[in-house]
């Protein structure tokens, strides 16, 4: 599906009831949107990994501005200004008193920036492998040249400079520095970075590599996030470490944070089981 708001078309898709029945009643579920990475990703991972979460929730997948299904624009607009905009619109579109997020990567830097400026809109709020602020790409650079290959250092001089020439290429950079991304990225080959059919927009990394993500910080905002939050990191994720989440959580008022042992960036894959229940956990909770 797709919907016309503010002068383009986003893609969505939806799965799960809000309105389920339960015994002799019927009880109501958040909806839940769910935020993509990249930039310039889509939202097939999500499909992958979280789909359990519709036991819980109304899932609404969704593809950022230029992204996966979402209409192609002018590289121009991929901002993460119209990414947060772009979400309120859908909000509006879908006739939606209140959502809840979960944002992971890039979509987790979307979720904050929404929540912050929409915190009454929010019911609750997920931030799973995420940042901040601008400093984690300097964390980021350091780590990569701790851990990684001298191949996969040298792609990485394409992400920092976003100078991506086309989707294949970024598709050949996740697939080189899948295991620095996964930690069990040999026992689960078809969730992986480079097996997914994920539809990558080399504009929107590059817009975001070179130009917002250098200087965007939440930091001195995040005390505006009102609604109960729940922080996610992994142990071992080296463009997103967990000192990003340790930050989030301590000025969020209301956030709890879990750092995952032993996981990458891809936490819904490397704990796969854990990421779901303590995600249902928190959106049951009242």
């Amino acid at each position: 599906m797709k919907a016309n708001i503010r002068n383009t078309e986003i893609y969505f898709d939806i799965t799960g009831m809000q309105l389920a029945p339960e015994k002799n009643d019927f009880i109501e579920r958040p909806v839940l949107f769910l935020l993509h990475g990249g930039p310039g990703g889509d939202h097939l991972r999500f499909k992958q990994h979280s789909l359990e979460l519709q036991d819980i929730a109304q899932l609404v997948f969704i593809d950022h501005r230029g992204c996966g299904r979402s209409k192609k624009t002018k590289q121009k607009e991929y901002t993460l200004e119209n990414n947060i905009e772009d979400i309120e619109a859908l909000r509006k579109y879908l006739g939606l008193p209140k959502i809840a997020i979960l944002g992971g990567s890039y979509g987790g830097i979307v979720a904050q920036g929404y929540a912050i400026r929409y915190p009454k809109k929010v019911e609750k709020l997920i931030l799973s492998a995420t940042a901040p602020s601008f400093r984690t790409i300097d964390e980021a650079k350091i780590t990569l040249r701790q851990r990684g290959t001298a191949k996969q250092i040298a792609l990485g001089e394409d992400l920092w400079n976003g100078t991506f020439k086309n989707s294949q290429q970024v598709n050949r950079f996740f697939q080189e520095l899948e295991s620095l991304y996964s930690t069990t990225a040999k026992k689960h080959p078809k969730k992986g970075y480079s097996k997914s059919q994920t539809i990558w927009s080399h504009e929107a990394i590059n817009l975001g590599f070179g130009d917002f993500l250098r200087h965007f910080d939440f930091i001195p905002q995040l005390k505006k996030i009102t609604c109960p939050t729940l922080i996610l990191a992994g142990d071992k994720d080296w463009i997103c470490s967990a000192n990003q989440a340790k930050i989030m959580a301590k000025k969020i008022p209301q956030a709890k944070l879990k750092i995952f042992k032993n996981c990458g960036h891809a936490i819904a894959v490397d704990a796969h089981k854990e990421y779901i229940k303590i995600i249902k956990q928190f959106l049951k909770k009242k």
